[in-house]
Formats: C-alpha cells, structure tokens, sequence
C-alpha cells in the first residue's frame, strides 16, 4: 500500500533500521539515527539490485516516486538505472569541466597552430574577455542565448556596436568547436541573428578624384624628410596593400624575376596567402629600397631599431605633413582610391579588382578557382594602374579613363 507524506514525516527511528514501502520497488528506509533515505529495489538480468534516490524531506515523495517512474521506464528499454546514473554523473562531470573559457583557450591554441598572426591572437583574447568575465566560468553547452546577449549588451551600452557583433562572431566559432569537439549540441550565437545593433559603416578618407590623385603622387614624390617614407607611400599607391602588409613586408617575400610580391598568410587580414603582381613602378621603388634597407629584415624598418618595421603611424603622419587630412586621405585609403578608378575604368573585371584587394572569398575551392581565373587579369590590371598612376602626376591632368 503507498505511503503518504505524512507518514514519511512522522516516522521515527527505531532500535534497527525499518523500511516504508511505497509500491513499485520504491521505500524510505529510516535509519537508526533518524535520517530517512528513498531507495528502489529492482532486478536487471536475473539479478537483485538497489538505487538510491535521495534523502527525505530534501527529496520529497513526489520526486521519489518521479525518479521510481523514470527508472522503471530505463528497465522497460533494458537499461540499468544504476548504470545511467553512472554515465550520467559523469557526462555531467565532464560538462562541468568544459567550461567556455577551457573551450576558447583550447580553440585559441588552434589558432596559433594554424598561423595566426600574435597580434590577430591578442585581438580574440581580448574579444573573448569580454564573455570570460561573465560566462567563462559556465559549462559551454549550458549556455543559453539570453546570457550571451546580456554580456554583448554591455559592450553595446559603451557604444561599441562593431565589437559586440565582432564578439559574437568570435564566440559563434567557440560554439561551434565545442560541438565538433562533442561538448555541445548547439551554437546559440546563432539566435542573435539581427538582435544586435548594426554599426553605421565609417569609410576610411581617400581621394578619388583623378586630378587630385595626381597632385597627391606629385606630393609623395616631392616629400622631404626620410627616403623610406616616401617609398613606403609611393608603393602602397602602386599596390594599394593594407597598410599594416606594407609596414611589415620582408625582402625575403619578394620575387623580383618574377615580379611578384608574396605575401603570408599571417600577415593578411582573412589569414590567407595573397600574391600582388609587382608592376614596372613597383619593382622600380623596391629595387632604389635594397641599397638602403638591404640588410634589415624589412624594407621599412625604423630608424631607432634596424630589426622592427615602421610604426603603423608613420604613413598617416606623413600624409599630415604634406597638408593632407585624416578627412582627406589616410594610408587606408589608397585602397579605395584604387578600388573606385580600376571600377569606374571598365578595363577589368570586379572580380579581379576584389580579388586583388584580397576580398577572399569564403569558400576555400572557390578562392583557388579565382586565383587561377583571374591570375592573368590581375597582372595587367596592375601594370595598368601604375602606368595610369604615372600618367596623372606627369600630365596633371585628368587621363582618359576609357578607351
């Protein structure tokens, strides 16, 4: 006959310990010292076994008689509840143990082994502190959507809307990992599509306008001071590289014969190789560079310290100096400035254009196709533009953009 509460409530212990049966295997055992234990008796291949489920009243009859229910459903399928208890104490272990912080260091290890430039490895450690200081101390599949969004609210609050979509981002590839890595079943990131504020986008200044860009080649040309500044402006207007591959490009990465500038994976911003085809005009700067920086690392270094590029202010500064200003035109920004004239050309296709601003594509297959399509396209592109680049600072004046 079942038992009641009120019957577990007013048990006492007795001289030996005695049992209040409840039906279905399941009894509060009362022990001699008063404490009252929930057990259920069963029987798996032939043979007699006991689970515990918990003391009384912390374990109330009705959760005893749930855990009894969901045992005998365990037995019905031919498992043994004790051994599910078992696997399950330990998957929960387990999960304890994979936390999100363990999880984005462990991922973060993987970058660095894939190539990652340090600095790039710096940015996501600082990126993910922002969800260590509130989650990383949380069981990764235990993770719900709600908490992730409170922790990228708080970047938004300060204003930083491209950091918190960054940081998602960022946190979406921890998910992911611990799910390839079987510590979780899902990516919640994934629910905060749209919920976060979209950043207004701020265009780096360029010039593009023809005739100004040749009083700016006239300008760089033209420009007192340090040799190396100079030809670090006048090939970054010939390759319209980012500036941070300029600062760091190493003698070792170009093949003159060739005419070909090969820049690693490391050094770029989507973590891929990217091979410039070097024009006349670019040969021409690097090679007036080798009897000057030759023998340092770098074609830029600094003049303090002969083994460490330039600063990434140095170009900025020069573009001051010059009577530019960060509203006018920035290191950046010759990238636009080429972008927009090679596309207003129609001499070359979008494609070639994108791809050799190393716009990479996602798909690893497509970008191999692309190399390969638009290599050739690519080589008279560039030759192209330094050609026209000469023609706007010696006529100074507006060049037929077609033909």
């Amino acid at each position: 006959m079942p038992i009641s509460d009120a019957v577990c409530r007013s048990s006492k212990s007795r001289e030996k310990p005695y049992k209040l049966s409840d039906g279905g295997g399941l009894y509060l055992l009362v022990e001699t010292n008063g404490s009252k234990l929930w057990r259920q008796a069963f029987r798996f291949d032939g043979k007699q076994k006991l689970i515990a489920l918990g003391g009384y009243p912390a374990v109330s009859l009705a959760e005893a008689r749930a855990g009894r229910d969901a045992n005998k459903s365990l037995l019905a399928k031919g498992i043994d509840p004790s051994v599910q208890r078992k696997i399950d104490r330990g998957a929960a272990r387990i999960a304890r143990s994979n936390t999100f912080r363990i999880v984005a260091d462990e991922l973060l290890e993987k970058f660095k082994a894939e190539g990652d430039d340090p600095k790039t490895l710096d940015k996501k450690k600082w990126l993910l502190g922002f969800i260590n200081a509130d989650l990383g101390d949380r069981p990764v599949a235990e993770i719900k959507a709600p908490e992730l969004l409170d922790v990228l609210r708080k970047i938004e609050r300060r204003g930083r809307f491209d950091t918190a979509r960054r940081t998602r981002s960022l946190a979406g590839r921890v998910f992911k990992y611990a799910i390839a890595t079987n510590r979780a079943e899902r990516d919640p990131s994934a629910d905060l599509a749209g919920a976060l504020i979209s950043p207004k986008v701020q265009h780096r200044a360029s010039i593009t306008d023809p005739k100004a860009v040749g009083a700016l080649m006239r300008a760089i040309d033209e420009l007192d001071g340090q040799l190396t500044t100079r030809a670090a402006l006048q090939l970054i207007a010939v390759t319209f590289v980012r500036p941070g591959e300029l600062r760091h490009a190493e003698w070792k990465e170009f093949d003159i014969p060739n005419a070909i500038w090969n820049i690693p994976a490391e050094k770029m911003k989507m973590s891929r190789p990217h091979k410039v085809p070097l024009s006349r005009q670019a040969i021409d700067v690097v090679e007036s560079l080798r009897p000057i920086t030759g023998k340092s690392r770098y074609l830029f270094p600094q003049i303090r310290s002969w083994h460490r590029p330039i600063s990434d202010g140095t170009l900025n500064a020069a573009l001051r100096r010059m009577g530019y200003s960060k509203a006018e035109m920035t290191a950046h920004g010759f990238r636009s400035t080429a972008s927009t004239l090679l596309n207003e050309s129609r001499k070359f296709s979008g494609d070639a254009i994108e791809r050799q601003l190393a716009h990479q594509e996602d798909d690893d297959t497509r970008a191999a196709y692309n190399f390969a399509e638009f290599w050739d396209e690519r080589v008279k592109l560039m030759q192209w533009w330094g050609d026209y680049l000469d023609e706007l600072r010696e006529l100074g004046q507006v060049a037929a953009l077609r033909a």
